[in-house]
C-alpha cells in the first residue's frame, strides 16, 4: 500500500493548487524518503542513527499542545460542533487573519509539499495536500499517511490542505488564539493551518478530527485504535490512548497488523485511516517488541525526540527530552502489515486502559451496554509527555471515546454509532489493564507485557470460550477464573493487594468517579 516511490520534480507548476499561496520559491513536490531524508541532513534538520532512521527533534513542544486547537466558528457547522475545552471557538475574521500570517510567511519560501491519502477504502477517502517549511515534517507525512500511485498525482486535487508553519509564532492579540502555537481547523473552508510547534503529531491527528467529522455521515465509524487479522480472518480492534498499548498489542507476528492508530468501520468492516505507525518508543527493547524495533532502526523512519550516543545508537530508554519519544515509520516496514490497509467485520474489540489506581482486572469481559459504557467513559491514566504539561506522575482521566482531543462532534454521536456496529456482531467486548496491580501507582507494580500478551491472545483465539468467569462487586465486569500461560492470582485484582480494606476502598473510590464522569456526559447530552 505504500511502498512506491513516487514524486513530482522540484517546483512543479500544480504543487500549491488549492493552498491559497501565490509566490512561489523553490517547492520540492513529493520527494521520497532518500530526497527528503538527504536534504533533511544538508539543512540540519536531523542526523542519522547507526540503523539509518533520520534522528530530529521538536523543542519546546514534545506533545500536543490541546489548549492551542481551535475549530473555526462557520455557519454551516456551528450546530454540529462539540464545542468546549476540547473544540475552542475560533471567529472567522480571526482565522482569516491567521491564515494571511502563515500565507505571508509561506509565501515565496522553499517549501515541501506532499500529496497523500487519509483512508485505505477509496469509497471513504480524503486527498490532503501538505505544505511545510521542512523536509523531516514532509517525510513524515509521507510516512503517516497514503501515497497516491503515480498515475492517481497526475490528476490530484485536495480535499484538505494543511498549512504547516512550524517556526512561525502567532500573535494571541492579532491572532485570537491563546500563545505563540496554533492548530486552527476550518471544516468550510477543508483547512489546517498549524503554527508555532514543531511536534509532527499535530499533523496526524488534524487529520483524524477531519475524519472524525466526515465518516459519521457516511455511515461509517471512525475509530480511535488499531487493528490487526488472525490466522481465520478475524478481526480485533484495540481502543486506547497514548500509552495503553494500542500499538504493541497490535503488532503481534501471529496476526496481520491493518493499522496501530486511526480506522473507519463500515458496513464492509475495518479499514485503515492511515498508512503507517507512529510508536511511542521509551523502554523500547527487542525482545519484548521486535516489530516495532525493526521498524525503527531503518532507513526511511523518523525517530522523534529519541537521544542517541555520538555514534548515532539510539537510547530508548532515555526520556530526558520526553517520556513521549516517537517513532514514525511506513506500514509495509512491518513485515506481517496488510497491504491494502483493510479487513472483515471486526470479532472481537478490545478496550485498554492504564489503570493508575490498581483496581481494574487485567482482562475482563463486557456485555454491549458495558463495552458502550466504558467507550464513552474512556477511563486510563494520561502518560506523562504525551500531552504539554503534564508531569512524571500519570494521572486518571476520562477522555470520552477513547479520544476525546479528536471528536468534533459529540460523543452521543460516536457511542450511538459504536453501539450499531457492534448489534450487527457478532462481536465479543474485552477490557484489558495494561496498568497497574497489587496497589496504585507508586505502590504496586506494572502488569507485566508478557502477561497482557497472553492474556489478549487467549480471548482472540477463543481458548476462553469454555473457562468459568466470576463476576467481581464494583464494576459488574465477569473476570476469567483462570488463562492458559497466565498466574490465577495476578486475575482478579482483590486478590494482588496486601490489604483488601484498601482494595475496596480504592475500587469504591473508583466507580464513584466513573459515575462522576457520566453523570457529567448525561448533561452534556441534553445540552
Amino acid at each position: 500500500m505504500n511502498s512506491n516511490n513516487n514524486f513530482r520534480p522540484a517546483g512543479s507548476d500544480d504543487a500549491l493548487k488549492g493552498t491559497g499561496l501565490r509566490r512561489a520559491g523553490l517547492v520540492h513536490a513529493n520527494l521520497h524518503a532518500p530526497a527528503l531524508t538527504e536534504i533533511a541532513i544538508r539543512r540540519h534538520e536531523g542526523s542519522l542513527s547507526s540503523g539509518g532512521a533520520l534522528m530530529v527533534r521538536t523543542g519546546l513542544h514534545t506533545g500536543r499542545s490541546v489548549r492551542d486547537k481551535f475549530i473555526v466558528d462557520e455557519p454551516d457547522v456551528s450546530a454540529d460542533i462539540w464545542w468546549g475545552e476540547i473544540n475552542a471557538r475560533l471567529p472567522v475574521d480571526a482565522f482569516q487573519r491567521g491564515c494571511d500570517h502563515v500565507r505571508g510567511y509561506l509565501d515565496g519560501q522553499e517549501l515541501f509539499t506532499q500529496d497523500l491519502y487519509a483512508g485505505a477504502d477509496p469509497r471513504h477517502r480524503i486527498r490532503i495536500r501538505l505544505v511545510t517549511t521542512h523536509a523531516w515534517h514532509a517525510l513524515f507525512a509521507r510516512n503517516m499517511f497514503i501515497r497516491p500511485t503515480a498515475e492517481e498525482l497526475e490528476s490530484f486535487a485536495p480535499d484538505y490542505v494543511i498549512l504547516h508553519a512550524p517556526d512561525l509564532p502567532m500573535d494571541p492579540v492579532a491572532h485570537g488564539v491563546h500563545g505563540t502555537t496554533a492548530v486552527m481547523l476550518s471544516l468550510t473552508q477543508r483547512l489546517v493551518v498549524i503554527a508555532g510547534t514543531h511536534y509532527a503529531g499535530e499533523i496526524k491527528k488534524s487529520i483524524f478530527t477531519v475524519m472524525n467529522w466526515l465518516l459519521p455521515e457516511q455511515d461509517v465509524m471512525p475509530m480511535h485504535c488499531s487493528a490487526n487479522i488472525g490466522p481465520e480472518g478475524d478481526v480485533a480492534l484495540f481502543f486506547g490512548l497514548s500509552g495503553t498499548g494500542k500499538t504493541t498489542l497490535s503488532s503481534d507476528a501471529s496476526r496481520t497488523l491493518i493499522g496501530d492508530d486511526e480506522h473507519g468501520w463500515s458496513h464492509d468492516g475495518v479499514f485503515n485511516v492511515e498508512g503507517g505507525c507512529y510508536a511511542k518508543v521509551i523502554g523500547l527493547r527487542r525482545e519484548a517488541e521486535p516489530e516495532i524495533w525493526d521498524a525503527s532502526h531503518r532507513f526511511g523512519a523518523v525517530l522523534e525526540n529519541v537521544v542517541a550516543d555520538r555514534d548515532g545508537v539510539p537510547d530508548f530508554m532515555d526520556g530526558s527530552l520526553t517520556e513521549n519519544t516517537r517513532a514514525c515509520y511506513p506500514i509495509d516496514f512491518v513485515e506481517n502489515a496488510s497491504r491494502d490497509g483493510c479487513g472483515g467485520a471486526p470479532r472481537h474489540v478490545v478496550m485498554l486502559t492504564a489503570d493508575a489506581f490498581g483496581v481494574l482486572p487485567p482482562l475482563s469481559r463486557l456485555t454491549l451496554a458495558q463495552a458502550v459504557y466504558h467507550f464513552l467513559s474512556g477511563y486510563t491514566a494520561r502518560i506523562a509527555g504525551t500531552e504539554t504539561g503534564l508531569g512524571k506522575t500519570p494521572q486518571a482521566t476520562f477522555s470520552t471515546c477513547f479520544g476525546a482531543p479528536f471528536l468534533p462532534r459529540r460523543p452521543q454521536v460516536y457511542g450511538d454509532r459504536l453501539a450499531s456496529c457492534l448489534a450487527r456482531g457478532p462481536v465479543t467486548c474485552w477490557l484489558v489493564n495494561t496498568g497497574w496491580t497489587g496497589g496504585p501507582y507508586g505502590v504496586g507494580r506494572r502488569i507485566a507485557l508478557a502477561h497482557t500478551r497472553a492474556l489478549v491472545r487467549a480471548a482472540l483465539d477463543g481458548r476462553l470460550d469454555d473457562v468459568p468467569f466470576q463476576v467481581e462487586p464494583h464494576f459488574g465486569l465477569a473476570i476469567p477464573t483462570r488463562v492458559p500461560g497466565v498466574p490465577d492470582d495476578i486475575l482478579d485484582p482483590a486478590r494482588t493487594w496486601d490489604d483488601p480494606a484498601a482494595y475496596r476502598r480504592a475500587a469504591a473510590d473508583l466507580a464513584e468517579r466513573f459515575e462522576r464522569n457520566f453523570e457529567s456526559f448525561r448533561a452534556d447530552s441534553t445540552t
